[in-house]
Parts: structure tokens; C-alpha cells; sequence
């Protein structure tokens, strides 16, 4: 398996873009399904996620042409007629739930296994099946996953609450919704950018949805989609870790391409902290900064985003003071810091969604695991900025969600080296 060697210490200068949203564009990606026509997606990000959602595609009879030169992916949905996803694509990717709503709702029927191999209660999927269920569908569970079926063939437009906010639902039901017949509408939706970016292609499709954004969405169903183009927004965690990436390595770097407006709280709390950002219409320069301790809470949108809570929790280490990083929406997601304790960190966690920060360590260099894709990269910046050598194991998480990062930065001046095993 590959690793990172990384030399920390090193300033950066210099100005990096930022991707497309790998959150962004997995959704348009299920969503053309939902049409016979071709979809052109520009400013596409290619990594290991988009990719595996593009074979599932591909698995199910679509036409996929690519041209990463572009940044371009042109989907032909025509010919797709399989409704069984590929087990095994589907175990590699946690998103694939995605694609179950639009092939329902197209062809009357789906089979597929459960998504990365998790099981009912463990992630909500519960949820999207319950929705499924309100909207027509008859749930048959198999050993590996579930059979959806359309009564009649043809899904009911319903009203739907959810018990507690989920994007991923929120968009897989809205997506479904779109040709089912009558009027659904989704209470208590979440929020974030990637929403209302979805519902503007499938409006440009032939939808007809209004409040995406908002806690409640209206879908008045239609006949059938015709194709059409999108522009994936920038990825604003990205974004975000790159912002906090300047920071830690007290450096003067331009953040491009990125909407500022789409990282909600988490500028106002590093501002708060004693960042010192030059924040334009598309970019954050980020400069010498004094950072103090500011405790947070992670929020759904547009609160303090769990996805940047790591790299948040990574700055505080180097913040004068103490502070508390309360992660609110996922259990075991502050289990990383460990591996900062062992690099010289000083934090306590108190249980499985708080931990105390005392700051500044030094950090020095260590052998580490990649466990997950935002602590993935949080190691990377760790790094970066320890005395000594550092290695990172299970580097895959991290290309799950980060497109050619090891030469975007050295482009910056960082000492970061991908061996191949």
C-alpha cells in the first residue's frame, strides 16, 4: 500500500486551487440516472470516490467518456437498464445509497447490497429506506442488502419528516422524488451548499423543486428529465483544511477557486481564534497569525462543519491556551487524536465526542495510519508542521477525497514524498 514520507518544518508560499466537491459531484453523478439524455459535468474532481461511483455507472450500462485534461465527464444514461447495483463497487463506496433512489425511481425496482458493508442502525440507512417505503416502495431484505420495488411500477409523491437532519438523505429523497407522481415534500432537510446545487441540475433537467436550502423542500413530480450540464462547486472542506493548512505553517498562501460563503461558521471561528485572512468573492489568503484557543461544537450546516473538525482540532494544538473540540454529529470521529498525542500533542479526551486541548506542543515525527479521510489528511498537515520525519500509512483515505495532493503541495514548497509500495 502506498505511504507519505513528509518533512516537516518547511514554509509555503505560493496559491493552491481548490477542487471541484467530491460531495458535489457524486450526486450529480447518481442523479443522472434519473434522465435519458446526456450530462456534461465540468470541473470535475477524479479520485477514488468519483471514480467508483463512475464504474457503478459504467456497471449499469451507462456510457461514460472522461477527459481529465478538462476536468470533464460526459455521462450517456440511455442505455442503462441493469437495476442491480455491483456488490462489489458497492462495497468500496459508502455513498452508493445514492444511486438506489434514481434507478427506483426510473425503472421501478432496485437490489443492492448494504453500502460499504455497513449494516441497518449502524449508518442511517434506515432512513432512505424508510422513505422509500412512504413514497410507494416494498422493502424485501436479502442476506447481503434489500430488493426496492415500485407498487404499480411508479413511486407516490408523499410528505416525509426527518427524524434527524441527514444531507445524504435529504438529497437521495429529493432525487427520488422528482418522478414520482403528485407533490412530496421533505421536512427538516439539512442545509448545505451541495443541496440547492443539486436541485439547479435537476431543475435544468425538467424538476421542478423549490426550497432547497431550506429545512423544507417542495417536489411537484414530472413524466421524465432531459439532459443537461453542471458546474461542480468547490469543495469548500477542502477549502477549509487548505485555509487551516496556512495557518499551521504560519505561511502566506492563496486559496482559489472556492466560495467562501460555503464554509459557514468556520471562518468566523478561526477569525475569533486570531487568524489574520484576507477573504475575497473567490479566495482566502492566509497570513502571520497569533492564534489563541476558541473552543467549538460541530454543527449541521451552517454550523462548524464535522468535516473540518480535525484539521480545527489539529490547529488548537498549536493555539495558545485551552480549548474544547465537542464533535456533536459523529461518535469515535476525535479517535485520531492519539496519533497527534504520540506525536507530542497535548490532549485529553473525555469521552467519544470531547476532547481537551492544551497548546502549543511541538510536535515531532511518527509512523502513522491514515483511519479515516478528514483525519487523513489532518495527518498530512501534522506533518508538516513536526520536527523529523513523518510517515503515513493507508494513504487511499486520504485519495478517496483529495485529487493529486502530494504534488499540489509541493507546488507550495511542503517536503512530501509518495513512496509506492
Amino acid at each position: 500500500m502506498d505511504k507519505f514520507v513528509i518533512t516537516g518544518g518547511k514554509k509555503l508560499s505560493g496559491s493552491i486551487s481548490v477542487s471541484g466537491a467530491k460531495n458535489s459531484a457524486l450526486k450529480i453523478l447518481a442523479a443522472t440516472v434519473l434522465s435519458d439524455q446526456k450530462c456534461i459535468i465540468n470541473n470535475f474532481p477524479f479520485i477514488e470516490d468519483t471514480n467508483n461511483a463512475i464504474e457503478i455507472l459504467i456497471s449499469l450500462g451507462a456510457k461514460v467518456d472522461i477527459d481529465k485534461e478538462r476536468k470533464m465527464v460526459i455521462v450517456d444514461p440511455i442505455n442503462i437498464k441493469n437495476t442491480k447495483l455491483d456488490p462489489v463497487l458497492v462495497r468500496k463506496l459508502r455513498s452508493s445509497i445514492l444511486f438506489a433512489g434514481p434507478i427506483l425511481a426510473r425503472f421501478g425496482r432496485v437490489e443492492m447490497n448494504h453500502p460499504g458493508g455497513c449494516v441497518i442502525g449502524k449508518r442511517p440507512i434506515d432512513l432512505f429506506l424508510d422513505g422509500f417505503e412512504k413514497m410507494g416502495a416494498v422493502v424485501e431484505f436479502t442476506q447481503e442488502g434489500f430488493v426496492l420495488q415500485a407498487k404499480d411500477g411508479k413511486l407516490k409523491g408523499t410528505n416525509i419528516f426527518f427524524p434527524q437532519i441527514t444531507v445524504t438523505g435529504t438529497e437521495t429523497l429529493m432525487m427520488t422524488a422528482v418522478l414520482a407522481q403528485g407533490k412530496t415534500i421533505l421536512n427538516n432537510c439539512a442545509m448545505e451548499p451541495e443541496i440547492p446545487a443539486l436541485a439547479e441540475y435537476l431543475n435544468k433537467c425538467g424538476a421542478k423543486i423549490k426550497g432547497a436550502g431550506t429545512h423544507t423542500i417542495e417536489i411537484e413530480g414530472v413524466d421524465r428529465l432531459h439532459g443537461s450540464y453542471f458546474d461542480v462547486i468547490p469543495d469548500r472542506i477542502e477549502a477549509g483544511t487548505f485555509v487551516a493548512m496556512g495557518l499551521l505553517t504560519d505561511s502566506e498562501i492563496k486559496i482559489e477557486n472556492c466560495n467562501p460563503e460555503h464554509l459557514g461558521a468556520f471562518l468566523p471561528v478561526l477569525q475569533k481564534a486570531g487568524a489574520n485572512l484576507e477573504i475575497g468573492k473567490d479566495y482566502i489568503i492566509t497570513k502571520l497569525s497569533t492564534m489563541k484557543a476558541v473552543s467549538v461544537i460541530t454543527h449541521e450546516y451552517p454550523g462548524f462543519a464535522t468535516d473540518l473538525q480535525s484539521p480545527y482540532t489539529l490547529l488548537m494544538t498549536q493555539a495558545q491556551g485551552q480549548s474544547i473540540v465537542h464533535e456533536s454529529i459523529f461518535e469515535g470521529r476525535l479517535f485520531f487524536t492519539d496519533q497527534l498525542a504520540s506525536m507530542g500533542a497535548n490532549i485529553i479526551m473525555c469521552d467519544p465526542h470531547r476532547v481537551v486541548i492544551h497548546g502549543p506542543s511541538k510536535l515531532y515525527g511518527k509512523k502513522l495510519t491514515s483511519p479515516d479521510l478528514r483525519a487523513g489528511i489532518t495527518m498530512v498537515l501534522a506533518g508538516m508542521i513536526a520536527q523529523g520525519t513523518t510517515t503515513i500509512d493507508n494513504i487511499y483515505q486520504i485519495d478517496r477525497g483529495y485529487e493529486n495532493i502530494d504534488k499540489r503541495l509541493q507546488a507550495l514548497g511542503a517536503d512530501i514524498k509518495r513512496i509506492n509500495s
